[in-house]
């Protein structure tokens, strides 16, 4: 039977409709490391140092599709619960035109700026090139980036997270296989790995665009539709804390980057590089299950039932402890592991990844609590407390972390700023959640 947000949820079922959305994140986030790993051992170090460095300028943008996905998901899951099904449609497509109109404008604004942008990440004059070369075709494909990830959170509040994983599997595997076919067989170098990732969201987006258009009896769909700003800028701010959160993420990744490009040169952008590989990973697997719980949330907010409400926050936190336990001893593992792939060529390059590894991975002993947390507030439709922890935890304490801590500790001071961060992130995020437990009823 399938698994409705109206329903109620142990843990075992919670996991079970969770699980699609956390494999496709993870899946995501690999493709995005294969692109890394055929530029390094394919093309060569100084063209995986143009894709670390160029990476958070894509990744800024990009995070407006996380906006809107996320937002408009808890504005469509609550008028759901409300039974306003005909309004619900109308909302989503509105946000999908929105998102379309918007990636065109970014599209053409940044592709016109791409030199100076690259500059503005890092690169030095022998980089550019390859800056240009993996940024402007991404960067032109803005729109089917937006769509890919919203229609992810989209596809959850329609019932339909099964879905939403095979599309992001099979476009996963394309963009694998053609990584291999753009750089290996075609020589386009770092090139033919944007190509690649361009490809695969191209289809993440067309195909459940399809699916939407053709399917008038999910409880969401296509139809026609008035623009209703209110609904929009709430959706937009509902999903701030998204936005804020991947654009802070990428804003410290290029400042990370523009710290170690003084203290350790290019090697330490290289480092860093695969450390965040790392991250996405498992970053990936706590916004995965945030974005699967979070219509359910949405719902239950709207439907005004406390009690389940309350069942499926303590079961998130207990999901979240162990499984934080579980990467930190993983990814101390996989450390040796990590640095073969992508630097067997220096040994140098691989014991500083090591570690690296092993000093940062400790950060995800808070890291979900605080991506869930964040993820929370946005299904009440609290933008504010949701945008707070997200600018606390990704920017403000990150930024002060990465500035101060290696005056004291050098290197190693870098690579645990994120460790701090997020410690002092969950002291915020707990703070919220016992204070604002009486307004929400959980």
């Amino acid at each position: 039977m399938q698994i409705q947000i109206s329903d109620h949820f142990t843990t075992p079922k919670l996991l079970r409709f969770a699980l699609p959305s956390i494999v496709m994140m993870v899946f995501t986030s690999m493709y995005t490391i294969v692109d890394g790993l055929f530029v390094s051992n394919l093309v060569g170090q100084e063209a995986f140092t143009s894709l670390n460095l160029i990476w958070p300028a894509i990744g800024i943008f990009s995070a407006f599709g996380f906006m809107i996905g996320t937002g408009g998901t808890a504005l469509v899951s609550k008028t759901l619960g409300e039974k306003r099904e005909r309004r619900a449609c109308e909302y989503f497509t509105m946000l999908i035109v929105f998102e379309i109109l918007l990636g065109i404008l970014i599209s053409v604004m940044t592709m016109i700026g791409i030199e100076p942008l690259a500059r503005l990440c890092g690169a030095t004059e022998d980089l550019i090139p390859d800056c240009i070369a993996y940024g402007l075709p991404l960067l032109a494909c803005m729109a089917f980036s937006f769509l890919s990830a919203s229609f992810q959170s989209f596809l959850v509040a329609a019932g339909q997270p099964k879905m939403g994983l095979m599309i992001s599997l099979a476009a996963g595997v394309m963009n694998m296989v053609m990584d291999y076919v753009c750089i290996a067989i075609f020589g386009w170098g770092i090139f033919g790995a944007a190509f690649a990732t361009g490809l695969n969201w191209v289809v993440g987006a067309v195909i459940p665009m399809v699916w939407f258009y053709k399917h008038q009896e999910s409880p969401i769909h296509f139809t026609r539709f008035s623009w209703r700003f209110g609904a929009l800028g709430k959706a937009c701010f509902n999903g701030m804390s998204e936005m804020v959160s991947n654009v802070s993420m990428n804003l410290v990744a290029l400042l990370y980057n523009l710290e170690l490009m003084k203290i350790a040169g290019p090697d330490g952008v290289v480092v860093y590089g695969i450390i965040q590989y790392l991250t996405f990973l498992f970053i990936a697997a706590f916004l995965g299950y945030s974005m699967a719980t979070a219509p359910c949330i949405g719902y239950q907010y709207g439907a005004q039932n406390h009690e389940e409400l309350s069942s499926l926050l303590k079961k998130s936190i207990g999901i979240i402890a162990a499984a934080s336990v579980a990467i930190v001893i993983l990814s101390d593992a996989l450390a040796p592991l990590l640095s073969s792939i992508f630097v067997s060529y220096s040994p140098t390059l691989m014991e500083m990844t090591q570690h690296a590894i092993r000093i940062y991975s400790l950060c995800f002993l808070a890291a979900g609590f605080n991506v869930f947390t964040s993820s929370f507030f946005t299904a009440l439709n609290n933008g504010v407390v949701s945008a707070v922890v997200s600018l606390m935890r990704t920017f403000l304490f990150q930024v002060g972390a990465v500035l101060l801590l290696p005056i004291w500790f050098g290197l190693n001071g870098i690579w645990s700023a994120t460790t701090v961060a997020e410690g002092l992130s969950l002291v915020v995020s707990i703070a919220f959640l016992v204070c604002l437990r009486k307004r929400y009823g959980y």
